[in-house]
Parts: C-alpha cells; sequence; structure tokens
C-alpha cells in the first residue's frame, strides 16, 4: 500500500504544481472542515475528491481503497460511540432507545444519540481524510519535507520522518521476501503452523531489520556523515490561474455556505 501511495504520488496530473500551494489549499479545506457543519464537512469531502480523482487523475479504486482502510479505525471506535450497557433496573429515556437487548442481567442499547454523534464524526472524519488523501497522492513525500522545511519545522523532526520513511520501504520488502521463503518451503499453512511462522517471521523480521539499520549506519559514516542529512532546496513551480480560480471559489462558496447555516441556526 505504501508504495502504491509513492508511485501515484509522483505519477499523478498535479505533480507539477506547487507542493506549498496544494499543501496550503488541503490545510484551508481541513481547518474549514474542523470547524464546519456536516452538511459543509460533505461537500468539502467530495470537493476535495473531485481535486484528487479528476484533477490529480488517481484511480477511483485505489481513492476508496485508501478511504475505506483508515474509516476501519473509526468502525472500530463505533460500539464506544453507539453502545450503552446497563443493568436490567436502569433504563434510558424512551426517546434514546433505538434496539435493546437483554443479556443475563444486562440490557445492551444501541442509542439514538449515539446513532447522531456517530453520524456527526462521520462527517467530520470523511471531510478531514479527504483534505489528507488530496496531499497524499498529489505531493510526493521528499516534496513534502521541503515544504515542512520551508514553514520552519525543526530538522530532527524532518529528519527522523525520513528515517521512519525509508525503513518501512525495507520493513515491508523484508517481511515480503521471508513471507515467501517461509511459502516455499510449505510453511504459513495450517492454523497452528501458521501462527508459528507469522511469530517467527516477527522475530527474524527485528533481526533482519537491525542488520540493515547497522548497514545503513556504516554506509553513512563512510560516506562522511556528519549528522546531518541535507534536503533539496525547495523550488518554487507555477501554478495554472485555473486552478487558483477554482480553489479559491470554492473555498469561498463553502466558507459562505457555513456562514449562511450559523446565521441561520442563531435565528
Amino acid at each position: 500500500m505504501i508504495k502504491l501511495i509513492d508511485t501515484l504520488s509522483y505519477q499523478n496530473s498535479l505533480r507539477a504544481l506547487s507542493p506549498l500551494w496544494k499543501c496550503g489549499f488541503a490545510v484551508a479545506m481541513l481547518l474549514l472542515s474542523y470547524l464546519s457543519h456536516p452538511v459543509t464537512q460533505v461537500l468539502i469531502a467530495c470537493w476535495m475528491a473531485i481535486w484528487t480523482i479528476v484533477y490529480a487523475q488517481i484511480p477511483t479504486k485505489y481513492y476508496f481503497l485508501v478511504v475505506g482502510l483508515a474509516c476501519l479505525f473509526f468502525v472500530g471506535s463505533l460500539p464506544a460511540l453507539i453502545i450503552d450497557v446497563r443493568p436490567l433496573h436502569e433504563t434510558l429515556g424512551a426517546h434514546d432507545q433505538f434496539i435493546a437487548i437483554s443479556i443475563f442481567q444486562w440490557r445492551v442499547w444501541i442509542t439514538t444519540s449515539g446513532l447522531g454523534l456517530a453520524a456527526l464524526l462521520f462527517a467530520r472524519v470523511i471531510a478531514s481524510l479527504s483534505c489528507m488523501m488530496f496531499i497524499m497522492f498529489s505531493t510526493p513525500f521528499s516534496e513534502l519535507l521541503q515544504v515542512m522545511k520551508k514553514v520552519r519545522v525543526p530538522s530532527l523532526v524532518l529528519e527522523i520522518m525520513l528515517i521512519m520513511y525509508r525503513f518501512l520501504f525495507i520493513l515491508f520488502e523484508i517481511a515480503h521476501d521471508m513471507f515467501i521463503a517461509q511459502q516455499s518451503r510449505g510453511g504459513q499453512t495450517g492454523f497452528s503452523n501458521r501462527l508459528k511462522d507469522t511469530a517467527m517471521l516477527i522475530v527474524q523480521l527485528f533481526m533482519k531489520t537491525m542488520q540493515r539499520y547497522r548497514t545503513i549506519s556504516n554506509g553513512l559514516v563512510s560516506r562522511g556523515f556528519t549528522d546531518d542529512i541535507h534536503f533539496a532546496p525547495y523550488e518554487a513551480r507555477p501554478v495554472p490561474f485555473r486552478y487558483k480560480l477554482e480553489s479559491s471559489c470554492g473555498f469561498l462558496l463553502l466558507l459562505f455556505l457555513e456562514i449562511w447555516l450559523r446565521w441561520r441556526i442563531i435565528r
């Protein structure tokens, strides 16, 4: 998945645009999605999906695959939001009961207030995810580091991020090779054998990764590494007027919609 995202970020149609402009546009939409109402958030999600799928020409199946995988974390939190467990002698208000199931001395409710809260959170999550997906699919990681360096992010943070990003590829490469090696020797068959092989893979993966880390460290020292990783300088790129106009108009329309919704609520 990481290799897929990295490949698409280098091949998308917005690759030539200024990374600082793309990040600024996505951050502005992210702030608006965090502060706005659900209706505006759903429109933000659609608007940013158009930028990612239509303008950047990211395949739809990959876009929704990554968004769906990210939404699994939200799905994992749903039980805590919508389920209420109480003893049998305690009851909820009739207006808050949606489904009730009795289990021994307990009663499990799925509450309407919990469902409403989950819907509100989902609108915010999907809007925020769409903004992050735009950055991930349209801007390579190396250019993101250049943007963060330009906005004065500490060099230590950038170096840690770069090393972690590099080791993600090493980790997945080693894990894939070891998994194929186990399968070629008749491993990963049956439930109990699969558990043993997976445990062995995890142990060996740690050892192999540390060996690769020492190899990279020795290679850096032999090349005169002085505890500072130098990044390529930021290169400002032009942004076509069309993109500036469409992004500004879209942001202003969504902002005016949010102001109108707040005015109606106050009124």
